[in-house]
């Protein structure tokens, strides 16, 4: 369904003119807005990227220098979030740290999408050999510890910097996503309007691009959204650990790893870094939901009509 025609009884009793089709992009987006979640999620990230691209303009400190005479200082007028144990500010490193890991986590959800989209379509539309191919790579990239790969390879990757760890991380970041887009395709290519683009000669990377993608589309931009959260949690695990941004720029994951043993003497070094991780996390979760609930509005509905089942069953008892 292309368009949303909304219902304009309301405005006929009032003598106003009927309203006008509205497009789905505009009945999706006032779905969203009404969803107070998905606003205070949509608001809470677009403050975080407004930090993280922002905090270091209006900071007098970069993130790589270092005040000698100010080591383990609180927050204050001077270092806003104080500064960790070599004199390093803290608000400079962790907005660093933020943008770094935004940065990857966006590029991530970005290219493992793409690639799921592209490798899920034509799995599903073309069948046969090229269905077995692909789903068999599938298959043994999802066998494969991913975590412990990563760690084996990105330490020979540092010459690439942090671009080639987000490779390593979308290689092993799409393969779930592709097969429940091979299941939707093998339901669309069977769906009148796509065997119509068949019989009339259209070509079939034509017939995924202009029939098939945009019917998954709902699908991809909810998985991309919430790709982004697990993207980062990755990012700051693998960076936790060692094995993934190095020094000496930093991220969430550096940050966090460097200070976790001052968590209770130094608390504004852990503290920091670690509650911008979880607020992201959370408002990543916020319009994941919201996203979900604008673009299938039957996942909202049936749920409200299970919790009524569920009280009228508790009333009955």
């Amino acid at each position: 369904m292309t368009a949303v025609t909304e219902t304009a009884a309301d405005a006929a009793a009032g003598g106003a003119e009927p309203l006008r089709p509205v497009g789905r992009a505009a009945v999706v987006l006032r779905r969203f807005v009404s969803n107070r979640g998905a606003l205070a999620g949509g608001t809470i990230l677009l403050l975080l990227f407004l930090l993280a691209f922002a905090g270091p303009l209006i900071s007098h400190w970069d993130y790589s220098h270092i005040d000698y005479t100010s080591l383990r200082e609180g927050p204050g007028a001077r270092h806003w979030w104080g500064t960790n144990r070599i004199g390093q500010d803290v608000f400079a490193q962790t907005v660093r740290g933020l943008q770094k890991s935004l940065l990857i986590g966006l590029l991530v959800a970005f290219f493992s999408t793409v690639l799921a989209s592209l490798v899920g379509a034509c799995a599903g539309y073309f069948g046969g050999w090229p269905d077995r191919i692909l789903m068999f790579g599938v298959d043994l990239l999802l066998v494969f510890p991913a975590f412990l790969i990563i760690a084996i390879i990105s330490p020979r990757l540092r010459g690439g910097g942090w671009f080639a760890f987000v490779g390593l991380l979308a290689v092993f970041g799409w393969m779930i996503t592709a097969r429940v887009v091979r299941s939707m395709t093998l339901s669309l290519k069977e769906r009148e309007f796509v065997r119509a683009a068949r019989y009339m000669g259209v070509g079939p990377f034509r017939v995924i691009w202009r029939h098939i993608l945009p019917n998954v589309a709902s699908f991809l931009i909810i998985d991309a959204t919430i790709a982004v959260g697990g993207a980062v949690m990755s990012e700051t695990a693998l960076s936790y650990f060692g094995f993934g941004v190095q020094a000496p720029d930093v991220s969430l994951g550096t940050l966090i790893a460097s200070t976790t043993g001052a968590a209770v003497t130094y608390p504004w070094m852990f503290f920091f870094p670690a509650g911008l991780l979880i607020v992201f996390v959370l408002a990543v979760n916020l319009v994941g939901d919201g996203l979900r609930d604008a673009l299938d509005p039957t996942s909202g509905r049936g749920r409200s009509t299970a919790r009524t089942a569920v009280q009228s069953e508790e009333t009955d008892r």
